[in-house]
This record gives structure tokens, sequence and C-alpha cells, in this order.
């Protein structure tokens, strides 16, 4: 009897539906301990070196990966540079000297990389306008043999460069050896205004395809023109002995600001022939103008008025510098 009843419950037991306990949760003991969680290692691959390369080497290195065969290496050093460049105070003497710091960065003027040189440029923008003075001659081989290179890009790059260059030391650019006849013909060999015989001028296809290009090219060549051939002190109709009496031609005895003063009179360097003079005076860069260069940017100035869009408007302002120039020497 008991063991049929007991048969029974099990039986029923397979169709009761089991009831579920609705309500909260039973509290855990005062002396439970968590078990569920993870633990997270932290894991130091390095462990802190108390001797750390200073800021002083970290320059050094980054300037020696300037001629790194990695064009992000390249641009990362440029850009720590630029950072360091900015963040220096005015009258802080830099780790290396100007000169053998442009030996590495001015390689990069041609580099193939667009990055690389529009990060060169935003690091030579950081620094100072007095140091760069000085090195104009160092910079500018590089940038002519940008502003004649086979890739578009780098013709393009090395106009970015000069217009710097204009805007930071515009008197040393057109002062220096080669810095006016060869940054001219330069010009005219990127533009196309080139004469194919004595007094013509011959039209050949620009070295930079489209309009915008064109017009920033007539854009800095107007800067250029502006710089070596137009008083940048106006004209005033004072007595200058009066006004600066008792010290009559003083700034004739005063030191000279510039690293090398006589060096326009080339007096332990090679001969030099007209396109490597050096051109102090206005009316001699004027002179050279006229003789070699005047008609066919005349010509090209012409033809660019009548094409309109950017060209006519860029070839307009460089129409009014020329003007400029003619009402100021009317011989």
């Amino acid at each position: 009897m008991g063991s049929s009843a007991k048969k029974k419950r099990e039986k029923k037991k397979d169709f009761q539906k089991t009831k579920l306990k609705v309500g909260k949760v039973k509290p855990k003991a005062d002396n439970h301990t968590e078990t569920s969680f993870r633990a997270k290692a932290i894991v130091l691959n390095q462990q802190l070196n108390i001797d750390a390369p200073s800021t002083i080497q970290q320059f050094h290195h980054h300037v020696s990966l300037l001629s790194s065969k990695s064009d992000s290496q390249r641009r990362e050093s440029l850009a720590f540079l630029t950072t360091y460049f900015s963040s220096l105070s005015h009258g802080t003497n830099l780790p290396l000297t100007i000169g053998a710091l442009l030996d590495k960065a001015c390689p990069l003027i041609l580099d193939a990389n667009n990055g690389v040189r529009s990060q060169l440029l935003k690091c030579l923008q950081a620094l100072p306008g007095n140091d760069i003075q000085d090195q104009v001659p160092r910079l500018l081989p590089h940038v002519r043999a940008g502003m004649t290179h086979l890739s578009r890009d780098i013709r393009l790059s090395a106009i970015d460069f000069l217009s710097w260059i204009i805007a930071t030391a515009p008197n040393e650019l057109v002062t220096c050896s080669g810095g006016w006849f060869s940054t001219l013909e330069c010009f005219t060999t990127m533009l196309a205004w080139r004469s194919t015989e004595t007094g013509k001028w011959g039209a050949m296809k620009p070295a930079l395809g489209d309009s915008k290009s064109m017009a920033k090219v007539i854009t800095v060549l107007t800067e250029f023109l502006e710089a070596g051939l137009l008083d940048p002190v106006p004209k005033i109709a004072i007595n200058v002995m009066a006004q600066s009496f008792p010290y009559w031609d003083i700034e004739h005895h005063r030191l000279p600001t510039k690293s090398d003063p006589y060096a326009y009179l080339n007096l332990f360097g090679s001969v030099q022939d007209e396109k490597t003079q050096m051109l102090e005076d206005r009316e001699d860069r004027l002179r050279v103008y006229t003789e070699h260069f005047c008609p066919q940017i005349e010509a090209g100035v012409t033809a660019g008025r009548q094409e309109g869009g950017e060209i006519g408007r860029a070839t307009g302002v460089l129409a009014k510098v020329l003007d400029r120039v003619t009402r100021d020497n009317p011989t």
C-alpha cells in the first residue's frame, strides 16, 4: 500500500509545474565573500627610467631623423621641431646653429611627400625671422631647384617657400648672390614667359597647368618684383640734414647688422657672372630687369589680362606694380 502511493506521487511530479518564488532575494550573510570578480594585471613593458633623454637630446635625435627613409618618421620629427621652436621664449639659443639645422632641413624642400614639405614649411615659419635673414643664400638654391622640378606638386610647394622668404627677408633675398636674376629666370620658366629670340616673345605651355596655380605663381612674382624694384620707404619731402642735425650720415658709421656686410664686393670669391651677382642697389636690379625680363613679363601680363578669371586678376595686380615701377623711374 505504501509503495503504490509513493509511485503515484512520483508520477504526479512529472506533470506538476514548479512554483517560482516571487519576492526579495535572500540576503547574503555578513561573512559572505564575493568571488565572481576577475583580477586585472598591470604589466609594464619598460620600467620607469630615471635617465630619460632630455629635451636637448631629443632635439638632436629628431634632427638626425630628418634624413630618415621613412616619410612618417621625417614628418613626425619635423612636427617635434615645430613644437620645440614654438615653445622657445624670445632670446633663447637653439641647441644647434641655424646653419647646421638648415643643412639637414633644406633638402626636404624637394621631398617627394606632400606632408613632409608642408610640415617643413610650418617648421621654418616657427623659427625667428632674424635668424633666417642671414641664411637666405643657403635656402635659395633648394627653392630654385624646386621651382624647376619635374614634379608639379614640388614646384607649387617651392612657391610657398619663396613666398615665406619674401615675407621674412625680402631685402636679403633680392640682394644675395643670384637672388635676383636666377629667381626671375625660374619665374619665367614656370609661367612659360620666355623669349625665343631677341626682341620677340614666345608663349609655351605653362609648367603648372591649371589657372589657380598660375595665379598663385603670378601673385608671388608680384611680391618678388615689389620687394626688388619698389622703395619700401615712402619719399617724404623733408630736410633730412636739418632733421638729423648734428648727426649727419650717422647710418653710414654704425655697426653693420649683417654677418657679412661686404660680401657684395666679392673680394675673395670666384669671378661672378651676371646671373650670380649680388645686386645691392635697386637701380642695378632695375637695369637687369629691363634688359633681360621686361619684354617677356609685360607680354605675359598682356596675355594674362586678356584671359580673365583668376589669372586676369593676378596679372592685373602685377600690372599695377609695374606701373608704379615706371612712375618711380621715369628714365
